[in-house]
């Protein structure tokens, strides 16, 4: 097993450290060949089905590095249209054990405007597609989370190639409601009705949800024709050997057969309505065979967040080694 100096911080420190060291490392990268199963959609070529999943890169600052470290493609935030900080309290934790992780962090970032400057800085097109993961401010009232999300679409959509709508995530209070299939439809064709460019939108599932819900939530969007889905989101759910507070999303290793099971349920649900729709696939791939297998599930992509704390930043390009050698 390879040293991994980081797992002997404390987690928030080793969360706000990583930053300043992936600039450092993106400089010792070599180049290399980071093609496997490449595909085009909706006019966006990926040259892998491997990216970073919205909260690793919160504010648009390690772009440059995820693409050079080997991601097919990269979602930024989530973003809100004011900055914000994280929900009081403690807000992470990880099981290394277990390959667990925890976060209570509730979309802290610099908002919108920072964003936007940082992606200005980028080339565009840039070398692979690139995600904006938007979401509410936390005291944006419910009944006007709509307006925060039309606000990010209107001020992203000339920087970025898909916009994923996060409505799921368990740590902003009643956030999930919208997710409920009556305030689901008024909701999804306020924000999609936004577009002024058509740009692809996704919507971002809870792991927690029923049969039932699910697939009324799979109705709705497509007849507000979403170009796709993120599956899934973290889960509110604890295995019994995981000691992590209650409030909060759990990720990481535990959240793979969930995650999995979300993933054959949905595209059952959807049948042949999946066609020409991105699916994601996301929780718990923390290697090359988990990557694979999510793959020959019928995912087009895969996204990683709670693997890069246990594997680092290499994990890119050491998986894809795996993949053209397996």
């Amino acid at each position: 097993m390879s040293f991994k100096p980081w797992l002997l911080l404390p987690p928030k420190l080793a969360h706000d450290l990583s930053p300043f060291a992936l600039n450092l490392i993106k400089h010792m990268v070599t180049s290399t060949n980071d093609d496997w199963q490449s595909f085009t959609w909706r006019n966006l070529y990926f040259r892998n089905p491997l990216g970073i999943a919205g909260g690793v890169d919160k504010n648009v600052e390690q772009v440059d590095a995820w693409h050079r470290l080997g991601c097919g493609f990269i979602e930024v935030g989530t973003i809100t249209p004011l900055p914000q900080g994280p929900n009081p309290g403690k807000i992470m934790d990880r099981d290394i054990l277990q390959r667990a992780v925890w976060n209570k962090m509730g979309f802290p970032n610099k908002g919108l405007e920072w964003a936007i400057q940082n992606l200005k800085k980028l080339k565009r097109p840039f070398y692979v597609p690139l995600f904006a993961n938007i979401g509410k401010n936390r005291n944006t009232p419910l009944e006007k989370a709509a307006e925060d999300y039309k606000k990010c679409i209107l001020a992203l959509e000339n920087f970025v190639d898909v916009f994923v709508i996060n409505i799921s995530s368990p740590n902003t209070k009643n956030l999930r409601d919208l997710l409920a299939p009556d305030s689901l439809k008024p909701f999804l064709q306020e924000v999609l009705s936004s577009r002024r460019q058509n740009t692809p939108t996704l919507l971002k599932l809870s792991p927690d949800l029923d049969d039932d819900t699910l697939q009324n939530i799979l109705n709705v969007s497509l007849a507000a024709n979403i170009d796709g889905w993120i599956l899934t989101n973290t889960t509110l759910s604890r295995p019994s050997n995981i000691s992590f507070p209650q409030e909060g999303g759990l990720s990481g290793e535990p959240l793979a057969t969930t995650s999995k099971d979300f993933l054959k349920k949905s595209l059952r649900f959807l049948g042949e309505h999946r066609q020409d729709k991105l699916v994601i696939s996301t929780g718990g791939i923390m290697n090359a065979d988990d990557v694979q297998e999510r793959i020959r599930m019928g995912a087009d992509l895969v996204q990683v967040y709670s693997t890069l704390i246990f594997e680092g930043p290499f994990f890119f390009k050491k998986t894809l080694k795996c993949l053209k050698q397996s």
